[in-house]
């Protein structure tokens, strides 16, 4: 029965068990009786004197005790050892060893395994130590603010930037509510993302990542908070400079020459008499003076567009139909279309149009001075789809400059059309790359855009489509 119970007395007490060592004396005893006995039998009836008789009785009786004990301690000695040195791995400690690695059998084996285990175990433990080490060095070294809390919300873990950050140490933080520290929302919502917060030690925009880690059996939350101020600052300074280094040098380039005409034309006017074609030399200067302002104009227009690029409108786009109509509005040169799967992505329609537009409007303006071609073809590669437009064209000379707004080679060129092109790609979680070929003289533009849902295929005949207009 599986619930009796016992009262008083009748409650059984626990079993004594025989040690190991016990049970081995006693099975040598046991071992050896049979031989003491017929000894004893052999001396009584051997018609030998009874001192002699007890002396052997003693004599025998006493080697086979003292035979026992020796067999008793060489099985429980080597035990021992192990045991001390398993117990000492238990502990920590992992620099004791077993004596006789060199005995053959089975106890050899167990010894050099254990010796083995001791040192594996130790080298582990340095290498966790200097890993740990290492660790903490790098975590109160960085300048990022590291704070650790465990379940309960409670702060466990901060580094030297945590510290200066809360105003505080770490002694006196730990243990502290979220709540309390004001780091409440750092442990909710999404678990990366951007914030404008204001702690003890400094205010401003903040980069929050946050995961998740178990320790000691519990859940704990690792939140790295990175300043993004002094960065944002930065960029904006450079970028202001580098906006007014190309307004400037677009404003001048036009102010120059309106200032210079303006004046030769005030002064013809002032000259008494004025020459006879001065009304044509007026009508000139007027000219270029309307012409640059018109350029300063467009200027100002193409960066409007720059600046106001509005947020993409997603919907269902294919691929192919896409590549082949635009691909269609250029009319200057045969335009290659390499076919490819049938892939639909979400993107806005109208915004490629622009941008595929703008590269191949480029990619044949540049075959054009060598008399080559262009070629479109489009391939999934993972999350994403690359189209691929190549020409045979004269390459790219300044790489540096591909993407600086307003910067062009071209003499009608505005300078934006690869800027708005990589824009519209970044909007739509893309990329924009122009490399120079390797396998022929031309350029190689690539545009990767994620593959939002599963693609769709379609059949389409393995063969070259050729535009020639």
């Amino acid at each position: 029965m599986t619930g009796m119970l016992f009262h008083g007395k009748d409650r059984p007490g626990p079993r004594r068990r025989i040690g190991h060592e016990t049970r081995v004396a006693l099975t040598s005893i046991i071992a050896g009786l049979p031989a003491v006995l017929l000894c004893f039998i052999l001396l009584w009836t051997g018609g030998y004197s009874p001192r002699l008789i007890i002396t052997l009785m003693l004599l025998v009786a006493g080697f086979w005790l003292a035979f026992s004990t020796a067999i008793r301690r060489k099985v429980a000695l080597p035990l021992q050892t192990i045991s001390n040195v398993l117990a000492s791995l238990r502990e920590g400690d992992f620099s004791l060893r077993a004596r006789g690695e060199a005995t053959t059998g089975a106890l050899g084996e167990v010894i050099r395994e254990v010796n083995a285990l001791s040192k594996t175990l130790e080298e582990q433990r340095l290498g966790a130590v200097d890993a740990t080490t290492l660790l903490h060095r790098v975590m109160q070294e960085i300048d990022v603010a590291v704070f650790a809390f465990d379940a309960f919300d409670r702060l466990r873990l901060v580094n030297r930037a945590g510290e200066r950050l809360l105003a505080a140490s770490a002694d006196t933080l730990a243990g502290t509510k979220a709540s309390e520290l004001g780091m409440a929302s750092c442990l909710r919502g999404e678990s990366f993302g951007l914030m404008d917060a204001s702690f003890p030690g400094r205010t401003g925009r903040w980069e929050i990542r946050r995961t998740r880690f178990w320790q000691s059996g519990s859940p704990h939350q690792l939140v790295v908070l990175s300043d993004l101020s002094r960065a944002l600052r930065e960029e904006e300074r450079q970028a202001w400079k580098r906006l007014i280094r190309v307004i400037g040098h677009e404003l001048n380039n036009s102010l120059a020459p309106i200032r210079s005409i303006a004046a030769s034309l005030t002064a013809l006017m002032h000259r008494n008499p004025r020459p006879p074609d001065w009304e044509e030399d007026m009508r000139r200067g007027l000219s270029v003076i309307q012409n640059r302002g018109e350029s300063l104009s467009r200027f100002m227009e193409g960066y409007s567009r720059l600046a106001q690029l509005p947020a993409p409108r997603l919907r269902e786009v294919d691929v192919a139909p896409w590549i082949e109509r635009v691909a269609c509005l250029e009319t200057r040169l045969k335009v290659e279309i390499v076919p490819g799967p049938g892939v639909v992505i979400r993107a806005d329609e109208d915004q490629l149009d622009q941008l595929l537009i703008n590269l191949l409007r480029n990619a044949v303006d540049s075959a054009l001075q060598t008399g080559g071609s262009v070629k479109v073809s489009w391939l999934p590669k993972g999350s994403f789809i690359e189209v691929v437009i190549e020409d045979e064209g004269t390459g790219i000379s300044n790489a540096a400059n591909l993407f600086v707004p307003f910067f062009t080679t071209k003499p009608q060129g505005s300078g934006i059309g690869l800027v708005l092109s990589r824009q519209i790609a970044e909007a739509h979680q893309g990329s924009l790359s122009l490399e120079n070929r390797t396998d022929r003289e031309g350029c190689r533009a690539i545009l990767r855009l994620p593959v939002q849902h599963e693609a769709r295929t379609r059949d389409y005949p393995d063969r070259v489509i050729l535009r020639e207009f």
